[in-house]
């Protein structure tokens, strides 16, 4: 396993092997001892998983202190471009985006810290996205920033997006506790 460090403190791409063989695939996603030695929380809680069709748009979604999460997220089936911003005050990239693509094959994955918020597109039909988080689902908790108030541009002409996504506040609005 690998960590590759971003423009944003705490933010990495984990990078694994995908071993291809007669049979088909496989990827190890986790190994607490290489958390542990990258000093990386591998205490996780919850796994989730999502089945999307093309031009879903999910997020930007995250939970308030104390039951915010390190979350981590890869792609089992399809394509995403995953997205997150950093919600943390006093952090040098506060506000700003950053996102990656992800597929099947890649054998790579994203390490969310505390603090930022999460979302992605589909850009196949039937992208299956993984999740797993630190803290476990706190509906009290549970919020998100408006995905179209991120200055991000989902390239998508028609998105679909849940009722729930599109009544959560701007980003411009949010007063974060982070």
């Amino acid at each position: 396993m690998r960590k590759i460090e971003t423009p944003f403190e705490g933010l990495y791409v984990l990078e694994t092997v995908h071993f291809q063989d007669e049979r088909g695939g496989f990827q190890k996603l986790f190994n607490a001892e290489f958390f542990k030695e990258h000093g990386l929380d591998g205490d996780f809680k919850e796994f989730y998983y999502s089945v999307n069709k093309k031009h879903v748009i999910r997020g930007m979604h995250f939970q308030l202190p104390p039951f915010e999460h390190t979350k981590l997220v890869y792609v089992s089936k399809g394509r995403i471009k995953d997205v997150v911003v950093d919600l943390r005050k006093q952090s040098a990239t506060f506000g700003q985006c950053f996102s990656i693509e992800f597929d099947e094959q890649k054998a790579q994955y994203l390490y969310i810290p505390k603090g930022f918020a999460h979302g992605f597109v589909a850009l196949e039909e039937g992208s299956i996205v993984n999740y797993a988080q630190t803290s476990c689902y706190s509906k009290e908790h549970d919020s998100g920033i408006l995905q179209s108030s991120i200055g991000f541009d989902w390239q998508v002409e028609h998105p679909i997006v849940s009722g729930r996504d599109l009544t959560f506040e701007t980003l411009q609005d949010f007063q974060s506790p982070f």
